[in-house]
């Protein structure tokens, strides 16, 4: 396994909340899946975190959610303000602020944002953020994770008990506290859903997002609002 040459510098680590994992992981997906659209504003922030692919579970955030879970992120290093025009936008701090090597924080964020899975189910998903050589490299990752030192934080996931009529054990983060093992196997994601269809969604979803920045940032220029308003 391959790891990347800068050494990330170790941290404490903070305990989240699901909303503060769902802001981050959100920040950390969209950093990769839309640059172009990247740092987001508090809109577009919200949008990524209640929208209803690639989810688990799915959540109906108010703004005034995402703007405390905000709040406490900058505070914990894990998020940063970038002030600048008319809309303040945000972006994410997670590998340094964690004190993680890219590959093990890309994994992580699809954990915040879809719950547990299995290291094949991790290699398809994190296609778009970044492309494992093999499910071997993944395990590798996980597993460096879990034997984390104290000395570093502690274990950032756990392997999981294989559940009924699973063939494989399936991965958690411990991001938000240890996790309850009966709720992490009532919940999956995509149920009746082909992974293409899927796929497809998220891509339309990722592009209208950036065509929708776009448009804001071509009104905040030109001083008028998306309505056509002055």
């Amino acid at each position: 396994m391959t790891l990347s040459t800068s050494s990330p510098t170790p941290n404490p680590t903070p305990l989240l909340t699901p909303i503060e994992a769902r802001v981050l992981g959100t920040l950390m997906e969209k950093a990769r899946t839309v640059p172009d659209s990247y740092p987001l504003s508090l809109n577009s922030l919200l949008q990524g975190c209640n929208q209803k692919t690639s989810r688990d579970p799915l959540m109906e955030l108010s703004e005034a959610q995402v703007a405390e879970a905000l709040g406490t992120l900058k505070a914990a290093n894990l998020v940063r303000e970038m002030p600048g025009g008319r809309t303040t936008r945000f972006e994410h701090n997670f590998q340094r602020g964690i004190g993680v090597f890219e590959q093990a924080a890309v994994l992580l964020g699809l954990l915040m944002l879809r719950g547990p899975q299995t290291a094949g189910e991790l290699r398809l998903n994190t296609e778009r953020w970044y492309k494992f050589a093999d499910i071997s490299s993944v395990e590798g990752f996980l597993e460096e994770l879990q034997d984390r030192s104290i000395e570093k934080g502690g274990p950032l996931v756990v392997k999981l008990d294989r559940a009924p009529g699973a063939r494989e054990q399936r991965w958690a983060h411990l991001l938000c506290g240890p996790v309850d093992v009966a709720q992490a196997g009532t919940s999956r994601l995509y149920e009746g859903t082909s992974s293409a269809t899927s796929e497809r969604i998220d891509r339309l979803e990722s592009e209208v997002a950036q065509l929708r920045t776009t448009v804001q940032r071509l009104c905040e220029e030109l001083g008028v609002s998306p309505s056509g308003q002055a």
